[in-house]
């Protein structure tokens, strides 16, 4: 395999959890982005599968499976093992040990004002999230990213608070700790990436947890299937009412998928009345599956062996770089450095 050039392109870094199958929003939020970064970053994209865990610890029996298919949902996308650095969290034990330094050095107020945080113990009722895993989960995020000392961290605009976080703790780390008089953990700037509206089937944001989704290994009787029973503009009572592509959900799937000409036939059908709700579905349907086609395609030509293969290399690469980073930490933090592994 090609080795990475990481001195002639700026370093990005990126994750997911694994908790299912990925779907539109994922894709469209996320991972789209990400493949057009390849060409111009060092990219190193990784499976959370330990921030899986501060929610769903009571039964992890998923998270393995979750993984595996997350891995071929990454190479369905057209992340290229040629281009990106490809691995799991855990793969690379690192991220837990600079995890636990920074955990030294960060207030806990910083932790209770992150914004998610509130937000994820009011949504997820049925979890007890009084746990310290899922209160320290932005500081195990800000270990993820430094240690690989990025310059950039491309996040939707939700998402900006954790790399500020990052950079705080970054910057905290490095007034205590230099290594001859120079900083370990440069700040990384977040990379803004467009995350357009993308709804789910019930017209609430695309997500697992609501069961609204389209996943990327849908096929196209079941985009069909869901699509028909996919929410419209509530002023659209009759097939005789017009109504308004921009209050409407199916709307908002043209505005993504469709080509320019599509959308503006929905514009005229729908606040004319000259269209049905059915007919302007089956056209968002008919965009979906030209998405979706060349995705499964190349998630067919990938074996769970070739899966766990790049992920196996692509934790060797990491760990490399990672390591990298601990020798400076822990030079700086004056600690003793790392034992050399037998041979």
């Amino acid at each position: 395999m090609a080795e990475l050039n990481s001195n002639s392109r700026p370093r990005v870094l990126s994750g997911m959890r694994p908790t299912g199958k990925l779907h539109l929003g994922n894709y469209m939020g996320a991972l789209h982005n990400w493949v057009k970064l390849q060409d111009q970053y060092e990219c190193y994209f990784f499976i959370a599968d330990w921030h899986a865990l501060t929610t769903d610890y009571a039964d992890p029996s998923n998270v393995l499976a979750n993984t595996q298919e997350v891995i071929l949902d990454f190479l369905a996308a057209g992340l290229d093992p040629e281009q990106s650095v490809l691995f799991v969290q855990s793969h690379v034990p690192q991220h837990a040990e600079l995890h636990l330094l920074l955990s030294m050095i960060t207030s806990l107020g910083w932790l209770e004002r992150v914004p998610s945080y509130k937000e994820q113990q009011e949504n997820l009722l049925g979890k007890d999230l009084t746990t310290y895993g899922f209160l320290g989960y932005p500081l195990l995020q800000a270990a993820d990213i430094l240690i690989y000392q990025p310059k950039f961290v491309p996040v939707g605009q939700d998402q900006v608070a954790h790399v500020e976080l990052t950079r705080e703790v970054a910057r905290r780390f490095n007034q205590f700790y230099k290594l001859n008089g120079t900083e370990v953990l440069p700040e990384p700037q977040s990379l803004l990436t467009p995350s357009p509206k993308l709804p789910g089937t019930d017209g609430r944001k695309m997500s697992k947890s609501y069961g609204n989704t389209i996943q990327l290994t849908d096929s196209e009787p079941e985009v069909r299937k869901k699509l028909k029973t996919m929410v419209t503009d509530p002023a659209r009572v009759r097939r005789t009412d017009p109504g308004d592509p921009d209050k409407c959900p199916v709307g908002d799937l043209h505005k993504v998928f469709s080509s320019p000409e599509t959308l503006a036939k929905v514009y005229e059908g729908c606040r004319s009345a000259g269209i049905g709700c059915i007919e302007c579905k089956g056209w968002a349907a008919d965009a979906l599956v030209q998405v979706l086609a060349p995705i499964q395609e190349r998630r067919a030509r990938f074996s769970e062996a070739d899966a766990k293969n790049i992920l196996d290399i692509g934790a060797g690469k990491a760990t490399l770089r990672a390591e990298q980073t601990m020798v400076e930490v822990r030079a700086a933090m004056k600690l003793a450095p790392a034992p050399r592994a037998r041979r």
